[in-house]
């Protein structure tokens, strides 16, 4: 049976008011020996607060939503970038008090219906696309705070989060021209003017410019971002473009797939295809070579969205803009001059 604060009153002799003003620290009219009386008691009953008790009079949930896309009514678009933003999301939640709700959102016209069916205090979008994100400004009509992290849309409502994705692709197109790589892979998803992956593909080009180097001989691979497709694109890319000799996947989970496809291939990496990943997911120090890839600060991105979602929640301004965190070139065996075949 759960404890309630009528039996602790009951046990200490007390009223239930007291018992509550104790609890919260509003305890100015009572006795220490009262204080100390009904904490004893709790401790020995075991009594925890009825957190929507508390969150009632609070007039606040304590509950934040975090939103991704379902790829179909059985599962969640969640890739191993996004589970390790969500891990620290979670963990900066819990320090500051709160709860984290996941949702899957099938469509987008979810979103509205999901801010006001759980009473949320706020809510994070993330992986949506950034024509998704615009959308809301007809569905996000109420007080609900909402942030999205990576993402570019211009709605003011989802002012977020996001990592330098132009620089950390110049970086990795600059280090494989460097090492005097020319027909260099872009693979990735298919992207339009606005976007993560568009930012990506604009530094990667751009480091060509300020290298002086034509752009015309770099292939662009569409594939979506999963371990299998980058498996599938390793088999065949030699077949598709012999004369490649460098990889640049916009996303480590790719770049693994990717590697251990060419591997099946019975092709090298280095000696034969060097590639280049973007995260610095923990895994890509563990295989085989080693992945040289694009590092983001996945603790500080989670670390700022709920900072300042929260600010937010408490009624603080919207920024004006999004925060852009820095990234950098973590080099590891994956990468090498190419071979003189």
């Amino acid at each position: 049976m759960r404890v309630t604060l009528k039996d602790i009153a009951e046990a200490a002799g007390v009223s239930v008011m007291t018992v509550s003003n104790v609890i919260n620290g509003k305890s100015a009219r009572v006795s220490t020996e009262t204080i100390e009386r009904v904490r004893r008691i709790i401790d020995e009953r075991g009594y925890v607060p009825s957190a929507s008790a508390r969150s009632l009079a609070a007039n606040q949930s304590r509950l934040i939503g975090l939103l991704v896309p379902a790829a179909s009514e059985d599962s969640l678009a969640i890739s191993p970038h996004n589970i390790a933003i969500i891990g620290q999301i979670e963990r900066r939640l819990r320090k500051r008090g709160y709860h984290l709700l996941l949702r899957g959102v099938a469509d987008t016209s979810e979103i509205g219906e999901a801010l006001r069916s759980w009473s949320l205090d706020g809510a994070v979008l993330l992986g949506f696309l950034d024509e998704e994100v615009a959308d809301l400004r007809r569905q996000v009509t109420g007080a609900t705070p909402v942030l999205a992290i990576d993402s570019y849309s211009d709605n003011p409502l989802t002012t977020g989060v996001r990592s330098d994705d132009f620089t950390g692709a110049r970086l990795a197109a600059e280090h494989l021209l460097s090492l005097g790589h020319r027909r260099i892979v872009f693979a990735g998803p298919s992207f339009t003017d606005v976007g993560v992956v568009h930012e990506r593909f604009l530094g990667f080009r751009k480091a060509y410019e300020e290298a002086s180097v034509s752009f015309a001989d770099c292939p662009v691979e569409t594939v979506n971002t999963t371990h299998e497709n980058g498996v599938a694109l390793g088999r065949r890319l030699l077949d598709t473009h012999p004369d490649a000799t460098a990889v640049f996947a916009t996303a480590d989970i790719l770049a693994i797939g990717l590697i251990e496809g060419l591997r099946e291939a019975g092709v090298g990496v280095p000696d034969r295809v060097s590639v280049v990943g973007f995260d610095d997911l923990d895994i890509s120090a563990y295989i085989t070579p080693k992945l040289t890839t694009i590092a983001q600060d996945i603790v500080g991105k989670a670390t700022h969205a709920v900072d300042r979602l929260l600010t937010l929640v408490g009624g603080g301004d919207r920024p004006a803009d999004h925060l852009v965190l820095d990234v950098r070139l973590v080099t590891r065996h994956s990468t090498a001059p190419p071979s003189s075949r």
